[in-house]
């Protein structure tokens, strides 16, 4: 399986710093959900992150890209 936490964690680095136009989606089509951890395998959003994406504003999306970021980090 591929580890998309470095380019998830990238994409959100480069959006916080400079968001310009619509912000796209953390999708990237391994579509799955971690029973233990309730996130989408492959963007690491929550079931409700990902329904809720298509209504949601610039700053809601740049916080599940911010989420997104947090969860990506390897454990400390």
């Amino acid at each position: 399986m591929i580890d998309h936490r470095p380019a998830l964690i990238e994409q959100a680095l480069h959006l916080l710093r400079a968001p310009a136009g619509p912000v796209r989606s953390p999708c990237v089509s391994v579509c799955r959900m971690d029973a233990a951890t309730g996130l989408c395998e492959g963007c690491l959003r929550t079931i409700g992150e990902i329904a809720g994406w298509a209504d949601m504003d610039t700053p809601e999306r740049l916080a599940v890209w911010q989420q997104i970021a947090l969860r990506a980090r390897p454990p400390a």
